[in-house]
């Protein structure tokens, strides 16, 4: 598990009264040919629960589908559940009621695009998603939005300006665009995203006044983001990595 969503994790358990401990692949038997049925049998019969931060989002269907305990995803190649529960409550906490409000997210359509597609469209937040072509986010999950989008009378849309995205936006997203797994794509990401998908000064000067921007750490200053904008007054990324601990909180309190 990467360092902050260790961290967030074993503050929030022992904050609970409760405790962690961390394994990483070679402290499993994974390392030595071991299934992952094998290893959520075992672990299962040993602890309260279990996260994983995993590239196969699919180890974690076969952790949840052999483990007697409960299986949080603390981030997979395919959807990061947890960060959105966090970015909800930073919106939450800035904005007010989430229904009705303009979310533009501005990047890649990764996993973290794809949680928010869900998180959004769920709970009545408009969601434009600003991406080059072959950048989409998950066709399963925009359906699912979509979906979702229909009961609760929200908007799920993808465009390819950034400028058509920020317009109406009340917060402003991004992430960075080489996710784990991808450096080999980096020098033609880097190409395909700069300088149009930046979120820059003169970008969020074309969202109204009051729109927030968001990020969900870590960042690469000069790249999907600048300085100036993620250290700015708009900026409330600081609130959304600090309100990951109190939304794992609840999502342990509520699982164990």
């Amino acid at each position: 598990m990467g360092d902050r969503r260790r961290v967030s994790f074993e503050v929030a358990m022992h904050q609970l009264g409760g405790y962690t401990l961390y394994l990483d692949w070679h402290d499993l038997q994974l390392g030595r040919g071991e299934t992952i049925a094998d290893t959520a049998r075992t672990l299962s019969g040993y602890v309260d629960g279990i996260t994983a931060r995993v590239i196969d989002h699919a180890i974690l269907e076969d952790l949840a589908k052999y483990s007697a305990v409960p299986v949080i995803n603390g981030l997979s190649n395919l959807n990061h559940p947890l960060q959105i529960l966090a970015d909800l409550m930073t919106v939450w906490e800035k904005k007010g009621p989430l229904k009705g409000l303009t979310l533009a997210y501005i990047g890649d359509g990764n996993n973290v695009c794809n949680s928010l597609l869900i998180g959004c469209s769920k709970m009545g937040v408009n969601i434009v998603v600003a991406c080059p072509t072959g950048y989409e986010p998950n066709p399963e999950f925009m359906r699912s939005a979509r979906t979702n989008a229909e009961t609760t009378g929200s908007t799920v849309d993808v465009v390819r300006s950034p400028k058509d995205a920020v317009t109406d936006a009340d917060m402003v997203y991004t992430d960075v665009f080489v996710s784990m797994g991808q450096e080999s794509e980096m020098e033609e990401r880097l190409r395909t995203f700069l300088p149009e998908y930046q979120v820059n000064s003169k970008l969020m000067q074309m969202a109204p006044s009051k729109a927030i921007f968001m990020h969900p750490l870590p960042c690469r200053r000069g790249e999907e983001v600048t300085t100036e904008v993620i250290d700015g007054p708009q900026s409330v990324v600081w609130d959304q990595a600090e309100n990951r601990l109190h939304t794992t909180k609840s999502v342990l309190r509520f699982l164990l």
